[in-house]
């Protein structure tokens, strides 16, 4: 049998005000958020969305001791 791969789309985290911000990012990068978008039927917005709510909840700040 062949793994199935899944999309969880969970509820939405963050309602109400929003803000347009400006960012540079390789076009490598760019051109693989596109191909995901494409593929799950995403917009580019929704995918960067939940991808930066991925790294704010795994995201550990290590303390160097300085």
């Amino acid at each position: 049998m062949s793994e199935q791969k899944k999309l969880i789309i969970q509820p939405q985290k963050y309602t109400g005000e929003t803000s347009v911000i400006s960012m540079r990012m390789p076009k490598t990068m760019l051109a693989d958020i596109d191909d995901i978008a494409a593929k799950t039927g995403r917009t580019r917005n929704e995918i960067l969305l939940l991808s930066m709510e991925f790294a704010l909840e795994h995201l550990i700040i290590e303390d160097k001791g300085e």
